[in-house]
């Protein structure tokens, strides 16, 4: 889903190693690619069995699909990697600052090499759950973070983790960050 989003060095496809095209099944998204989170539309690339056991799993599984978003992506898919260098350059930006501005504040941050998502230790902050943590943080400085655990089937592994998402404008990161000094 992230591959146009790496910022260390550049994705590798396991489709493009030795033989495993033909046993790969490439996905990716829009709402990735294109930062349109919420537009849930994507593609996969596979050999052609591949593809009709995918079809029949998500005749099942989807309702609703995007229909008039997937002409806009169409024609974003046309268009130059320009883009997708430039957006990812700007979000390795957006992150480093907002990792710099967190680490600042005092969390332990795990700054990705790709998406627009960081997450961060909260325990050298505050010894509160992490729930609680988010629920207090919006109300004390006016900035949302997620609880990591929504993500973990084991709730006491991300128990210390908050997820924060930087592919906002500059602006309001920068805002966010001075805001969050209030937890010093």
């Amino acid at each position: 889903m992230y591959e146009h989003l790496v910022y260390e060095s550049p994705h590798l496809s396991l489709a493009s190693l030795a033989g495993m095209a033909e046993r790969t099944i490439t996905i990716s998204s829009a709402a990735k690619t294109f930062s349109f989170t919420g537009w849930k539309v994507g593609w996969a690339c596979a050999r052609p069995e591949l593809i009709r056991a995918i079809r029949t799993a998500k005749q099942f599984l989807t309702f609703v699909n995007a229909a008039p978003f997937q002409y806009a992506i169409a024609e974003g898919l046309t268009q130059s990697d320009d883009y997708l260098v430039e957006a990812a350059q700007t979000l390795r930006q957006k992150r480093d600052l907002l990792a710099a501005g967190l680490d600042g504040v005092g969390f332990h941050v795990f700054a990705p090499p790709g998406t627009f998502f960081l997450t961060t230790d909260i325990a050298p902050l505050s010894d509160k759950d992490f729930y609680t943590f988010c629920l207090e943080l919006a109300e004390r400085c006016g900035v949302v973070a997620i609880p990591s655990s929504v993500f973990y089937d084991d709730k006491v592994a991300g128990r210390n983790l908050v997820r924060w998402m930087f592919s906002k404008r500059l602006e309001v990161l920068e805002e966010a960050i001075e805001r969050l000094e209030r937890l010093r």
